[in-house]
């Protein structure tokens, strides 16, 4: 998916904070079908989450191997793949206070908590709650999904991120604000720095 370019002051254009959002979002059904682009509903962000709005992404070989089931202990349909992006921060829910709406950020597959012992700990940034984990397919915070079909039915998370949809929601500890022009990067470059560049 590709959006157009905008500012790192941009707000989204329409007000939907509060409220669930019908997007379209490419779901994957089951190992090695192809890809469904649909209409999806994405709920509001809960407590410490955020809901952005996806300007980039891009298809990276872990999204391939997801999305062939691969491995059997990681194949959770529907789900929505997708972990290399860059958006725009639509609203967030109670408690963030690390982004707030219209900012440029980047979801990142392994976020920090900042409190576990593998966040303080110097040789390893493997959070405890927010580390990398493929078979994850629901939010830290309640155990449910933020994501559903039109009919209501649960759509599943992937790599705490599931970029391939308009909009996505995740936890305030896996995403990273930016300020494009500082870098002299763009929204589009912004991608590479959620997994090809930071693995």
């Amino acid at each position: 998916m590709a959006y157009p370019e905008v500012s790192s002051n941009s707000k989204p254009a329409r007000d939907t904070k509060g409220k669930t959002i019908t997007c379209k979002a490419a779901v994957a059904y089951g190992p090695g079908e192809p890809l469904v682009v649909e209409e999806i509903l994405v709920h509001p962000p809960h407590k410490s989450e955020v809901r952005i709005k996806i300007l980039h992404t891009s298809i990276c070989h872990t999204d391939l191997s997801a999305w062939r089931g691969e491995n059997e202990s990681q194949r959770a349909y529907p789900r929505i793949l997708g972990h290399e992006a860059s958006g725009v921060v639509e609203s967030v829910g109670e408690g963030v206070s690390e982004v707030e709406e219209g900012d440029i950020v980047v979801p990142i597959f392994n976020g920090e908590c900042g409190e576990c012992c593998y966040c303080k700990c110097e040789k390893s940034n493997l959070c405890e709650r927010y580390g990398v984990n493929p078979m994850k397919k629901v939010m830290e915070g309640d155990g449910r999904t933020r994501f559903s079909t039109v009919d209501g039915k649960p759509i599943f998370h992937f790599l705490n991120t599931s970029t391939f949809s308009e909009y996505t929601v995740v936890d305030s500890a896996c995403v990273v604000k930016f300020r494009p022009s500082d870098h002299g990067l763009t929204t589009k470059n912004l991608t590479l720095l959620s997994c090809g560049v930071s693995t």
